[in-house]
């Protein structure tokens, strides 16, 4: 509880620093990083309930994924912060910038308003990768940057001031032990402090021969030229095949040894298991957590 009163407050302050009332006059000063005395769990899950359910740990952060045109909800929250990215599927980057989806990002802005909690926010996430087509090699980062920028002026309009800004990127670097294939690096892509509140960086072990120094290292190095807002791990698990419980305490010295303000598991059946659905996985979570 002490944690999730301690991330409210973090939240609330960048929020206000970083949202102005006028959507043309950004905030001239970005706020601080923060320490890493209490570094944020956060969990991508059905929801925070189940996933506590599940682990025995509460996150202070539970992440969902919302489709443009879907209606504004945190239910899934369970009363953790939530962090919800708002995703662009089928809808093209150039009809965000025309302006056809401005009914509905109104609507969802004055939603998140009224909502008045902490709450962390997205948009068109791992841009710097070729899978979703408003990515790289689908759209040019100029239409990206436009885009993200449009996206966040309509909430300022709508003065929703308890927005976290999330700007999150793919690991970047790619090597033997981190095959992600058609990567772009991440600074063609940056929307400028004014901006993004905080940075997140995804990114999986998919080998045991990973480990967080080389899979995170050189993408938090890349981010810490652009800016010194705080970093999130902001998805991130580990494949069967690399071994979960090993790089479960691998994930969380790495983060700590980096100054990372907190770690969000990927909790869910994607590509991989990425599940912690183990004895031996959940006692290492809990462990690391701890």
């Amino acid at each position: 509880m002490r944690r999730l009163t301690i991330l409210c407050a973090i939240l609330a302050i960048l929020a206000a620093c970083a949202v102005g009332v006028r959507s043309q006059a950004p905030v001239p000063a970005p706020p601080r990083p923060i320490g890493t005395r209490n570094l944020i769990i956060g969990a991508a899950a059905q929801s925070g309930r189940s996933f506590i359910a599940a682990t025995g740990v509460h996150p202070a952060v539970v992440e969902h994924y919302a489709r443009m045109g879907q209606p504004f909800s945190v239910n899934f929250a369970g009363g953790a912060i939530p962090f919800l990215q708002i995703e662009p599927r089928n809808v093209p980057l150039a009809s965000v910038l025309r302006g056809h989806e401005d009914r509905w990002l109104r609507r969802y802005a004055q939603s998140v308003a009224r909502y008045g909690k902490p709450i962390i926010l997205g948009f068109a996430p791992e841009m710097n990768g070729s899978w979703y087509d408003w990515g790289y090699k689908h759209v040019t980062p100029m239409t990206y940057i436009a885009a993200w920028r449009h996206v966040v002026t309509i909430f300022r309009r709508a003065k929703a001031q308890n927005v976290t800004w999330l700007w999150t990127v793919n690991v970047e670097r790619i090597t033997s032990d981190n095959p992600t294939p058609n990567v772009s690096r991440i600074s063609p892509w940056w929307p400028g402090k004014q901006w993004v509140t905080w940075v997140g960086i995804d990114g999986y072990y998919f080998s045991p021969v990973q480990y967080f120094r080389a899979l995170f290292g050189p993408t938090i190095r890349e981010a810490r030229k652009l800016t010194n807002q705080p970093i999130l791990i902001s998805e991130t698990g580990a494949s069967p095949a690399a071994g979960k419980a090993v790089k479960i305490p691998d994930l969380f010295a790495g983060a700590r040894s980096e100054g990372i303000a907190g770690v969000v598991w990927f909790d869910l059946i994607g590509n991989q298991n990425w599940e912690l659905n183990t004895p031996a996985v959940i006692a290492a979570f809990r462990k690391a957590a701890a």
